[in-house]
Parts: C-alpha cells; structure tokens; sequence
C-alpha cells in the first residue's frame, strides 16, 4: 500500500491552521470544526459558515472507492486528463463477490465472473497511481480503518458507510463518484457546512450491551432522516469504554440517519488500535496534539451553546436493541422487543443468522459472537437456525483462525463465507424452501431495507449486535431474550447463556496475512486501458447534453412513487452490481423497486402514449426516442441509503429531467446535481396530492434559475385544468451552472 498515510507533517500543519482558525473565530470549537476548518481548500476563506446553508470547499486527504461504485468514478476520472490522482487513492474489491457456498469457492468463482471488471480496476489503479485491494482482501472500510484513517483527517469515499473511520477521530464522508473525481483531479471539493449533532454519552457498558446498541437506540431517535446534513459527535465520560472498533461501529450505521458523517475523539483506545495495526508513529504524533483532536472543554461542558442539537445517553442503562423490520429507525429495547413481534404477528421463527459486514466484523465482534457459540457447543446446543458469517478482512480472518475465534462458529454449522460485503448489500444466493413464504432473517449489518439482503419481499430483516445474532440464531426464533431466558440442549436441559466476553484487540498481535494490495506503478504513462466495444460489463461515458436555456415543457409523468425510495428501489443491487460500469445496460434497472402510488405496484408504469402500462425504464426509453422529456414525483428522504450515483445517472441517462420531491437524502441529492439533473423539493408537500397519473408539467423559471429563487411547477391534466405552486430548491450558483453545462464533469474540460 502506498506510503503517504499520513500527508508530510500533517500535525504540525494542522496545529498551525487551527490557530489561524481560533484567531478567525474567536471561539471554543467542536472537533468536527476544528478538522472541516483546517481542512478548507482556501485558508483565506476562513469564517464563521452558517451551519446547514452556507456551502464551504475543502481539500480532503484521500479517497477510497469500492469496486461497484470505481467503475463509474473511474470512468469519469479518466476523462478529466490527469497523469495521476492528485490524493491517495485505493480501490477495494469487496461488493461484487457472491456468497453462495463458502470462502474459497466464492473467491474463485467470483474471479472468473468479474474478470474483466478486475482487470480494468486494477489496470486503472496501475495508470492513475491508486491502490487496488484484491478480491478477498476485506470490506473497503475495515480495510481502510486498518490501514489508512489517521486521527485529525479528511476522506471521501464513494460508499455511505465511509463515516466508520470515524471511529478513529477523522472526518470521513461517504460522496457519489463525481465528487471523487472533484477531489482525485485536485479540485475543491464542495459541501454544505453541517449542522452538529452532539451525543453525550455517560456510564459504561455492560452485559449483553455492545456499541451497535448506541447507534440502534439513536437511529430510533432521529429517525432515517434526523441527521440529513449534520455530523454526529460524540462526547462525554461513556466515550473512553468504547473500543476503536466499536467507535467505528457506530459511525458506520450513522449513515443511516442520513447524517454526513460521524465522528469520536481521538483518546487512548484510538492509540491502542493503531499501534496495533501498525501505525505507532501516527499514534504517537497524535498523542502530542490530543488537545485538538477533541471538542474543546468548554464546548464539552455547555455542549447546548455549540451543537445545534444534544442528546444524552446513559450507557449504564442502555439495553441491547433489535431494529426492524424494513427500516433500520424502527428500534426496539430487547424488553419490548417479544411482545412487539408478538402484536405485529412478525414471522417468529428465525431462518438465518448473518454477521459480519462492514458495520460488525472486527476482531472484537468476532470475539464475543464466538463465546456465545462457544457455551453452545459445550452445553450441547444445537443451533435451530443457519448461521453465516463474513469477515470484514484478510488480517482479521486470519488472525481469528490463528485465535480459535472461527472454529466455535463452523462446529455447530457455521458457514464462513469470503471476506467481502455477501449479503450486506445483497449478493447472497440463498437457498429457501418457499421463497413466497413470509421468514425472519437477523443480521449484524445496517439496513435492512425490503429485498435488500435476498431479494424476497416476504423476508423480514431484522438488525441488531453480531452478540445477539448468535444468541437468537440459536434458539431460532425473534421471541427468545438471552437476557432473561434460557434455551434447551439436546438433553431438554435448560441453559442460561452467560454474558458475552471477549479481547477488543487480539492478546498475540494481528496475524501476519497477505495484505492483498497491488502498489501501483511508479510511471503508469504506458499503461493502457481497454475497454472492449462489445464489452457487456463497461462502456465509455458520453457527456450528457448542456441545458438548451429554456423552460422544461411537456414533460411526462414517469412515475409518482409512493413511500419509502430508497437508492436501493431506484437502482438495485444484487445482481445488477455487474453493470455498475455499464449505464446504458444498468439503467434497465431504473426504479424496479419503487412503488407506484396509482396503483400501489412496483415496476408497472403508464406509459402515456398509448395507455398501456410497462417497466419504469422501457417507458422511459420509449418516451425519449419519441423525443419527450419526464419527471419523477416522490416523497420524503428520496435516494435514502447508498452512495451510488447510477440512481442519478440512470434517470438523467433515460431522459429524465427533474425529481420533485418532499425532500431529499443528502448524497443522493448531491449525485442529482452533479449529474445536470433538477433536485426540486415542494414548497408545500401537500401539493404531492395535485400531481394526476396522466398530467404533463412544466418547470418554469428556469431562465432565471438563481440561488434561492423557487421554480414554478404547472400541471396540465387531462380535463383541460391546470394547476400551480412553487417547488424549492438547493443550488447554488455553480451548482447551476453545473446544470447548463450538463452535467459537473462537463466543467472540468
């Protein structure tokens, strides 16, 4: 991997910022500030930012990319012109290895399946002077935490769970690829300065209580939507009992508040991970400037004056959570938990149990599972459910197998499958008797959204603790509470589990494991690239066309999608992942998953030319070979979830001009913009009623497009009628003016 972790005298440099900072300010700052502020591309842009409306431009340190999301970043890095990546830069192969049978047999089928996706990633990688991390190597953001987050820095990363380096106190925000590109060609890289949202927490851990409990009671407070545009800081005396992972843990899932980024400070536990990953020189040059890799005292101690908003949670009282099912926000204490399946009449029995992903595979997680297992084998429990498990990397793997940690897991039936994302994100072949049956699954992983892990709409997914997905794998159904509870063995004797327990970090040191990362060349001028014509898997990007300076006019409704749109409705993942660098081929896939609100199905849409109804994208592509523009109409938190730009690329590429929306999810409002599309927001929600399934509208204003200043939408319906209102918006001035070009890319040539 490359040498350059950390950026030649970093800490000296960031104390010398932050001075000018403290000299701009004049006041006590948060430790997200203090690392957004030092880290403004243009120091002598240094000022007090309106929190959550002024835009600000930064410079970040790295970025990191995984292999679904590379392909298009990629693409369009290559048509910037640059001879190299201006930052560190490493691409992980992780989201495109299907778990279906085991490890190696997965790897190996993945590598034959994906070759030509490899080969280009790793020629790219070679060329531009990127770290390419094989198949296998582990999860992009455990692998990141081991090897490149650093205390005090900047990253993006084109996934939304880039925040889990923060748990190693960095600023970490999950972007689409174009703004990878903005940061990889040396551009500024602009984001709105966010709100700040204080989490104190108090007391310590106990019991069957882990770190996933935190982010689980809290994404039940602020909801999927609660952090749009905010950074999480934690704070408070509770901090110092969590380890570096668990830390990361829970910034991991702050994604799934829709928050920006979340962040811990920088402490000795911070210092003991990194020493133990092999980073003793950054853990020490830390040391030296921990003063400034923490909320100052005073913000600490009137946290009301300096956050936009405080929350408090005792760690003492904190009980174990189960969140689900479909939503990650819908968060149950374990002592409630029975009697809502109960009253809700969720499936009872458990199928599977899954751990692992990018959220809870450290060694610690792994640990503790384990012990679980451990008490089950010798008491002769027999697991009433399937049990999987993935590691989060080759080091963390090997270094638990070396430790005993795996084979607790395989001996009452375990399967372990390929360090990589599996069914996390939905590359999972499961096998099922009746796939039209309704079935509980439990995960330790993030979201839990319908179809997500399987694919099967009748599967309910619940996530909690890699602690009680062992413990409820068990006893195989969601009613069990190990807290309270016991379970019988084979024997009919009944067994009380005892409290998990295990290292945080491994007693003998990490395993010494190949590290699967390919350096890149140091002269990659004559490194080619190919892409193949006929290639199914990868297509050279066309730029999209400029604005033509008037009104949109005529435009067909495409679709009015009624509730939840996530990222994962408008563009799939699953078996659509192998056509992340193919637009023309993945945009087949555009809005399969959203429900229409005219008729309460998913993927069957008017196609207003003839009456007849079809899938969202062949209406679409028939609609823009007739030459019509359309519109998609949606409600609150549009493109909530991933990072993957393809949900803005698709519909842009497919002829849709506008999303009018309640509101939006940051990142996929960002990826709008930044692909020339028109991100609208009614200024009255109610005006989402007006909206007729055979209207035709019109955005007007846009000859005077301006920062601040509402369009206006008007519906044509079918009677002759017409209707009216204001739709808001977001953009700022080059923002705009990444819409006339067509698109942001089209700026930079």
């Amino acid at each position: 991997m490359q040498n350059n972790i950390l950026p030649q005298n970093f800490y000296s440099a960031y104390q010398k910022r932050l001075a000018e900072v403290r000299s701009h300010l004049n006041r006590p700052l948060t430790l997200a500030e203090k690392i957004l502020y030092v880290h403004l591309f243009d120091s002598k842009e240094t000022k007090a930012y309106q929190r959550g409306s002024d835009y600000a431009y930064f410079a970040p340190d790295r970025v990191a990319m995984q292999d679904a999301t590379a392909q298009m970043a990629l693409l369009q890095f290559m048509n910037a012109g640059k001879s190299k990546t201006a930052v560190p830069s490493s691409v992980h192969c992780d989201h495109l290895v299907t778990a279906k049978v085991g490890a190696s047999d997965d790897l190996h089928s993945a590598n034959v399946t994906n070759k030509e996706v490899y080969d280009f990633l790793l020629s790219v990688s070679q060329k531009y002077g990127i770290d390419f991390w094989k198949p296998g190597a582990g999860i992009i953001h455990q692998v990141v935490l081991e090897n490149y987050a650093f205390p005090g820095g900047m990253m993006v990363g084109t996934d939304s769970h880039t925040p889990n380096a923060g748990g190693l106190s960095m600023v970490a925000i999950g972007v689409g690829g174009a703004d990878a590109v903005d940061v990889m060609v040396g551009m500024p890289w602009e984001l709105k300065m966010p709100k700040l949202i204080g989490v104190k927490l108090s007391g310590r851990m106990n019991g069957w209580t882990s770190p996933k409990d935190v982010i689980l009671k809290l994404a039940g407070i602020l909801t999927v939507k609660g952090g749009t545009n905010a950074i999480i800081e934690y704070f408070g005396e509770g901090v110092s009992s969590l380890s570096a992972t668990g830390k990361a843990t829970i910034c991991n899932m702050g994604a799934e508040v829709g928050a920006t980024t979340s962040i811990f400070p920088f402490d000795e536990k911070t210092a003991y991970y990194l020493k133990a990953t092999g980073r003793a020189d950054i853990a020490e040059q830390a040391a030296a400037v921990a003063a400034d890799l923490q909320a100052d005292a005073e913000a600490i101690a009137a946290p009301e004056k300096y956050y936009d908003r405080v929350i408090e949670i005792n760690l003492d009282e904190l009980e174990p959570y189960i969140n689900g099912p479909f939503t990650p926000d819908a968060a149950h204490p374990i002592s409630e938990f029975v009697k809502i399946v109960k009253e809700k009449n969720y499936p009872e029995t458990v199928e599977v149990g899954l751990i692992g992903s990018c959220t809870n595979s450290s060694y610690e997680d792994l640990a503790k599972a384990a012990s679980i297992a451990r008490q089950a084998n010798e008491n002769n429990i027999e697991t009433k459910a399937k049990f999987i498990l993935s590691p989060g990397s080759e080091k963390v793997r090997a270094t638990a197998e070396r430790d005993g940690l795996l084979a607790p897991f395989e001996q009452f039936g375990g399967l372990i499958m390929a360090n990589a994302c599996g069914p996390c994100i939905g590359q999972w072949k499961r096998q099922t008797d009746d796939p039209q049956a309704l079935n509980s699954i439990v995960s330790s992983f993030n979201r839990n959204f319908a179809k997500r892990a399987d694919g099967n709409p009748n599967t309910y997914h619940f996530v909690t603790s890699p602690n009680l997905v062992t413990a409820l794998t068990l006893a195989g159904r969601l009613t069990f509470n190990p807290l309270t509870d016991t379970i019988f063995n084979k024997d009919g004797k009944a067994i009380k589990l005892q409290e998990p327990e295990g290292d945080e970090l491994p007693q003998q040191g990490f395993a010494q494991a190949e590290s699967g990362c390919l350096q890149p060349s140091a002269d990659g001028s004559s490194i080619e690239v190919k892409i193949a014509p006929d290639s199914q898997r990868l297509q050279k990007l066309q730029p999209f066309a400029p604005w033509d300076g008037n009104d949109y006019k005529g435009l067909a409704l495409l679709i009015k999608t009624q509730g939840k749109c996530t990222t994962d409705h408008i563009s799939m993942a699953g078996e659509w992942l192998r056509f992340r660098g193919h637009l023309e081929n993945i945009s087949d896939n555009l809005l399969m998953g959203a429900v229409n609100a005219f008729n309460e199905k998913t993927n069957e849409v008017l196609n207003p030319l003839d009456g007849s109804y079809g899938k969202v994208s062949q209406v679409a592509k028939t609609l823009k070979s007739k030459g019509i523009s359309s519109i998609v109409v949606a409600e609150d938190n549009y493109g909530e979830g991933s990072s993957r730009e393809h949900a803005a690329m698709e519909p842009r590429f497919l002829g849709v001009k506008a999303i009018l929306s309640k509101s939006f999810a940051r990142i996929h409002e960002t990826n709008l913009k930044k692909q020339g599309m028109l991100a609208l927001t009614f200024a009255n929600a109610a005006d989402y009623d007006q909206v007729k399934e055979t209207d035709t509208i019109d955005i007007l204003g846009l000859t005077e497009f301006a920062p601040g200043k509402p369009l206006t939408i008007k519906l044509h319906h079918t009677d002759g009628s017409e209707d009216s209102f204001a739709a808001n918006h977001t953009y700022n001035q080059e923002q705009i003016d990444w819409f006339k070009a067509g698109c942001a890319l089209n700026m930079m040539k």
